[in-house]
């Protein structure tokens, strides 16, 4: 199943990339090799698709382009081959958000799904015990908002696909790896079943944990609507999403969130 993001960005899958349509602004492609992501896997010397995945930052119709830079916001896209990487299914570098210099927080991130389908793994830190642990479930259409300061990575649900999804982002954004290369991942391992389902392993260089696994929510408090695309809420009202580059506005969301 494929999905209308509305955004003029279409996912390639050969070579990794996009194709813009006519009047869409966005950068070359940029591809992340398997050695680039090897620290962050269960086994660093598995084999696997190389490159694992592609990603421009900065994308969009030009219509919204000037708003976009005011609020320091904008909109990235990845697409990830299929295929497992070791007995992993094709995953991004888990990582924390670097605190923005203009808000003083490290952002939140909002991920919509375009094609096949993706756990968004999120933990809130990187240390002995990390908290609370969540694998949301996301299939074409679903949006998933990772909280400020919490670790995560986008990995797909479905290594028989490939996946792409859009995110939302502060315009100063910033990935640490650092904490999470330690420990080799994060504190949940996705594994890919002999019937190509996933299950979890825990991280032995966590303490012991749950994982909550579950589908993604409304998220009605943060200003979405259902029925329409990240990009075209985005582009109606792009100042209910003001919040993704001051999350401040939403303190009191983020003390008990949820995803």
């Amino acid at each position: 199943m494929k999905f209308d993001p509305g955004i003029g960005v279409v996912p390639v899958h050969e070579p990794l990339g996009f194709r813009y349509e006519p009047g869409v602004f966005g950068p070359q492609p940029e591809s992340r090799a398997l050695d680039a992501i090897r620290s962050s896997l269960r086994d660093p010397a598995c084999t696997g698709p190389d490159p694992a995945y592609a990603i421009i930052m900065d994308i969009g119709r030009e219509d919204i382009r000037a708003e976009l830079n005011r609020r320091m916001l904008l909109f990235g896209a990845v697409v990830y081959a299929s295929g497992k990487l070791g007995d992993e299914p094709v995953r991004s570098q888990g990582h924390v958000h670097r605190v923005s210099s203009h808000s003083g927080w490290s952002p939140p991130e909002v991920y919509e799904i375009w094609e096949g389908a993706a756990f968004v793994d999120m933990q809130e830190r990187v240390a002995d015990d990390p908290g609370r642990c969540y694998a949301v479930m996301a299939k074409p259409g679903d949006i998933v908002v990772v909280p400020p300061e919490w670790a995560h990575a986008a990995i797909s649900a479905d290594p028989a696909n490939f996946m792409a999804l859009d995110a939302l982002c502060d315009r100063e954004y910033g990935f640490d790896y650092e904490g999470i290369r330690s420990r080799k991942g994060l504190a949940w391992y996705p594994i890919v079943t002999s019937q190509g389902g996933i299950e979890w392993v825990s991280n032995p260089n966590y303490q012991r944990t749950s994982l909550d696994v579950r589908r993604p929510r409304d998220y009605a408090e943060l200003g979405f609507v259902r029925g329409s695309s990240l990009y075209e809420q985005a582009a109606r009202d792009l100042g209910r999403f003001a919040w993704v580059s001051n999350p401040a506005l939403c303190r009191e969301v983020w003390k008990h969130f949820e995803p």
